[in-house]
């Protein structure tokens, strides 16, 4: 019996032990921290300011502007995953975005889901707001350009060794004529060691 006792006093000083080292420390979301070598957060947020950085350096708004005179329209369709992981694409669709808005250089619409929850939103005001205040059908701001693309991977492996590489590949189509306008492409390699 005082054998089992001290086991089970020892069993429970150890989990306790294990409780107390556990430590959460907050960071700079600015700071870049890579655990697994997998994607992550940072790749995400850099990617798409590299990206967006590309689009906006190129000719295809100047001449869009030249013959308009205004700030093109951009709507992000998908961007789909066909890596080796998990990655979440909406993250970095709304890293693109946010760049896109912050640039001030064009004009973005919202896409998908969230533009038939806008537009269930104006059908119940027609019913339920004020004439006045109800927002009307039909002056949807009409994209000029889609932007969509894929993520890939490539996975090497040798004992201990691995290398994780990443090709992130956008297009923006003229959502008339259906022509590409722009075509970029983001590579990241990351060597692991275990």
């Amino acid at each position: 019996m005082k054998l089992y006792y001290l086991l089970s006093v020892a069993v429970i000083g150890l989990m306790l032990q294990g409780c107390f080292s556990h430590k959460v420390e907050r960071v700079g979301i600015e700071e870049n921290i890579d655990l697994s070598g997998r994607w992550n957060d940072s790749d995400s947020r850099m990617t798409a300011e590299a990206m967006v950085n590309q689009i906006l350096g190129d000719d295809w708004i100047s001449n869009h502007t030249s013959k308009t005179r205004e700030k093109p329209v951009v709507i992000v369709g998908l961007v789909y995953n066909k890596s080796h992981e998990h990655i979440d694409a909406e993250t970095f669709i709304k890293d693109v975005e946010r760049s896109f808005v912050k640039s001030g250089r064009v004009r973005l619409v919202q896409a998908g889901d969230k533009r038939e929850e806008l537009r269930r939103e104006r059908g119940a005001q027609q019913e339920f707001a004020s004439m006045e205040t109800a927002k009307k059908w039909g002056r949807e701001l009409g994209a000029d350009y889609m932007l969509n693309g894929d993520i890939n991977s490539i996975v090497d492996t040798y004992k201990k060794e691995r290398v994780n590489y990443y090709q992130i590949n956008l297009e923006l189509t003229d959502l008339e004529t259906s022509e590409i306008v722009w075509i970029g492409e983001k590579k990241i390699r990351k060597y692991i060691r275990n």
